[in-house]
């Protein structure tokens, strides 16, 4: 009896271990033998594939590095959860390899009128509760980081939701949308993989050597059930007016007698060249 015991806590323990592993956010999924760029000023080259391996190497933002393997291990940092990645890299002249966690790197770049646009995670902050004003909940920040060489021209930071709206991400430029003194749009995106996970949409105007972050745009469904989805109309847009965007939102959310209720929003922002209000 006292082994059926001792093999059943084993086994309990064994179950317990397998549901509290931890898996990669997809955005953080870089592929092997592929170029990749450093995020995170600073970002620590170890050993080993673990956070508390030696110390070898510091990289700045925007290094360029190359994935040679990404390895079966996870950190995850609040919200945040990726593999670590074995690296190569030129540096001072010479060529190195080490480890690096993947939520040190770049999960988009771009490179726009002589500029390199970087998109990554910076933190988990805890943020107040919409639902429930005693509480919180822990939300992920995002930056892109505008950059000449080395060297930081501008930043700017958006919140991108919890490690369940990380499984997809993208990172585009976009036309300038005809407002005055736009150069072009960054538009930077991530999604979850299931209902009822929300997707975030981040717009960033490229103005006069500036980046200037819009209201941040939001959208969730489940099945047929319910839906809420939100985006912007720009003046190149059916509907769209001369120097301003507008804001739209539609919502839709079935009752218990499967009859579909819809509620539609919209507002406008002004845009002067320089900056947005609403009007």
């Amino acid at each position: 009896m006292k082994t059926f015991f001792t093999a059943l806590f084993l086994l309990t323990v064994q179950f317990l271990l397998a549901q509290e592993e931890t898996y990669a956010d997809g955005i953080f999924n870089f592929e092997e033998n592929k170029p990749q760029k450093i995020f995170t000023a600073g970002a620590r080259i170890r050993q080993a594939p673990q956070v508390n391996a030696e110390v070898l190497d510091s990289l700045q933002a925007n290094q360029q590095v190359f994935i040679l393997k990404k390895e079966e291990t996870v950190l995850k940092l609040g919200e945040r959860a990726a593999n670590w990645y074995k690296i190569s890299y030129d540096k001072d002249g010479r060529n190195s390899e080490g480890y690096i966690w993947g939520g040190n790197l770049c999960t988009g770049y771009r490179n726009k009128n002589g500029y390199d646009f970087l998109l990554g995670l910076t933190k988990t902050v805890a943020k107040k509760d919409p639902q429930f004003p005693t509480g919180t909940i822990q939300q992920n920040m995002a930056a892109v980081k505008m950059m000449e060489g080395n060297t930081i021209i501008d930043e700017v930071s958006f919140d991108t939701g919890s490690g369940e709206s990380l499984s997809y991400g993208t990172f585009t430029v976009e036309s300038n949308h005809k407002l005055k003194n736009v150069e072009f749009t960054l538009k930077a995106s991530v999604s979850g993989e299931a209902c009822g996970i929300p997707g975030y949409d981040q717009y960033i105007l490229f103005t006069s050597k500036k980046l200037i972050v819009l209201p941040q745009l939001m959208s969730v469904g489940d099945a047929d059930v319910y839906y809420h989805h939100e985006e912007f109309i720009f003046p190149n847009d059916k509907g769209g007016i001369p120097n301003a965007f507008i804001f739209k939102m539609e919502e839709m959310e079935k009752d218990e007698k499967d009859r579909e209720r819809k509620k539609k929003a919209s507002k406008t922002y002004l845009w002067d060249g320089n900056a947005y209000r609403l009007r």
